[in-house]
């Protein structure tokens, strides 16, 4: 019994080290100037310190907010 446990276990580790690698080697999507949701500016500071950023503070709040509820808008 403790066999298939730890072979689950190993699996487990090596499915998880495969995700973190993907994740961390994936290349960010180019910064926009204008947020994808409402088409405001994002500010610059905002553009140079978020890699990749694509939506203002608002619109990206409003974006994580539901989607830890489970609610993805497009």
């Amino acid at each position: 019994m403790s066999d298939t446990i730890d072979q689950a276990q190993i699996q487990s580790e090596l499915i998880l080290e495969h995700q973190i690698r993907q994740a961390t080697q994936r290349t960010p999507m180019p910064t926009r100037t204008h947020c994808i949701d409402c088409d405001e500016p994002i500010p610059l500071l905002r553009q140079q310190k978020v890699s990749g950023c694509q939506r203002c503070v608002a619109c990206q709040t409003e974006f994580e907010t539901g989607k830890a509820r489970g609610v993805i808008s497009g």
